[in-house]
């Protein structure tokens, strides 16, 4: 799983796609000290034991007070989490480039 310090708060997290998602899921450890953008560019389709991992990283990002965004998933990961509804618990962005803007500005509000 290759992981990229994008600044001292935030770390960009580059997915493969199973079974590597799921152990790249497993060792990562939403406990980095600030927030988390998922690229799901390389995933391809996730699965019941995918999602329930990325509730827990949500969890514990929430307790942590860090954002966790998820981008760049194509049509078939995206209905799973429209047809699940975890659309409504999850923040998306269309690619890397535009969560780490989202992120930015949202670190800038008072």
């Amino acid at each position: 799983m290759p992981l990229e310090r994008w600044s001292d708060r935030v770390i960009v997290v580059r997915l493969a796609d199973d079974p590597v998602f799921t152990d790249d899921l497993l060792a990562f450890d939403a406990a980095v000290g600030g927030d988390v953008v998922l690229d799901f560019a390389g995933v391809r389709h996730v699965n019941s034991s995918n999602l329930g991992r990325l509730l827990k990283l949500r969890k514990q990002a929430a307790a942590e007070g860090v954002r966790l965004v998820l981008c760049g998933l194509n049509d078939e990961v995206w209905g799973t989490f429209l047809t699940t509804s975890l659309d409504c618990l999850f923040e998306f962005s269309d690619d890397v480039a535009t969560a780490l803007a989202t992120l930015q500005m949202g670190s800038t509000r008072s």
